[in-house]
């Protein structure tokens, strides 16, 4: 078996490789003090290798995660098996700043470690060695993909005009409410609010005149919305709102606050100060109804009952046993 022995050519080949190579490597002795420290971490540290070498890792980088690390570097020692760190979990262990120009909104440098131990002849770790992958390119492209995906996600359950769900997330919430109000027999109220005379607003000043009044409707519901309530735009002029844990004598309450600031605060749509009304139907949650279309058909119900009785009012579904 022919051997290539290695000469000083070979070995200054090998350091100028570990030099210049684009991953950071660290190797520690069981003090964790540097043995070795090459260009990449003299380029991104700013500390030179003669700096580093000999001294504890800890205090060169002082806002390292200790106990993690120290961790780490002993499971690599007690059991003379590699380990890793990867971004997802921890996105950098060496605080560097970004210097990638196509990454450069990233403020920091997304890290990948590999440890891995070093043995003596014998067989017994002397020391360890960290590897330092720049996963920035990676990590930048993967949380761009998932920032795009959430905002898509976004776009679909909600409704472009108002910014409330659309109506087909709205009901799928609606669905989820009366099975969990099905279950534990808790308060609840179900409110359908629709803008009284919208048509002749739009026939009179123009659809782009109707959409604002639409919009600053909306922002008045949104105000006087308290953090689990779940408001959709279900069609057109129309609005309906699920108020969990809410008994009736509150869902007056709300639906009234509703009713009156919508009469009196004129809106400025435009060029144009419009005065519109709303009218509302409420349906308390009751045992009696077998589905959540049951429910929301005694709030529509109720909406269609304060319109025929003139509109600008709130109409309380009949309670159902």
């Amino acid at each position: 078996m022919n051997r290539t022995e290695f000469t000083l050519s070979d070995v200054h080949w090998l350091m100028d490789l570990l030099q210049t190579i684009e991953v950071g490597i660290v190797v520690l002795d069981g003090e964790n003090r540097v043995r070795s420290w090459n260009g990449f971490m003299e380029n991104h540290s700013g500390i030179r290798a003669d700096e580093a070498q000999g001294a504890d890792l800890f205090q060169l980088f002082p806002d390292l995660p200790r106990e993690w690390l120290e961790r780490k570097l002993h499971t690599v020692r007690l059991l003379n098996t590699r380990t890793f760190s990867v971004w997802e979990q921890r996105p950098y262990l060496f605080r560097f700043r970004n210097r990638r120009p196509i990454t450069g909104t990233e403020a920091y440098m997304f890290q990948n470690i590999t440890f891995f131990p070093l043995t003596d002849q014998r067989g017994a770790v002397e020391g360890v060695c960290l590897l330092v992958y720049d996963v920035t390119d990676m990590a930048s492209s993967r949380r761009q993909l998932e920032k795009s995906n959430a905002q898509l996600k976004r776009l679909s359950q909600t409704d472009g005009l108002t910014g409330l769900l659309n109506r087909s997330t709205w009901e799928s919430f609606l669905q989820t409410e009366f099975e969990r109000h099905f279950r534990y027999g808790s308060e609840a109220a179900l409110v359908m609010l629709d803008i009284d005379h919208f048509k002749p607003i739009n026939d009179t000043y123009g659809h782009m005149v109707g959409d604002e009044v639409i919009r600053q409707v909306t922002s008045l519901i949104k105000f006087n919305l308290r953090q689990p309530d779940i408001a959709g735009r279900y069609g057109g002029e129309e609005f309906a709102i699920i108020l969990p844990e809410t008994d009736l004598e509150g869902a007056e309450c709300f639906a009234e606050r509703i009713r009156s600031v919508i009469e009196h605060q004129p809106l400025k749509c435009l060029d144009q100060t419009i005065e519109v009304t709303a009218s509302l139907g409420i349906a308390p949650w009751s045992l009696a109804y077998q589905d959540a279309e049951q429910w929301l058909g005694a709030a529509d119900q109720a909406l269609y009952a304060a319109k025929r009785q003139g509109r600008n009012q709130i109409v309380v579904a009949p309670l159902s046993e």
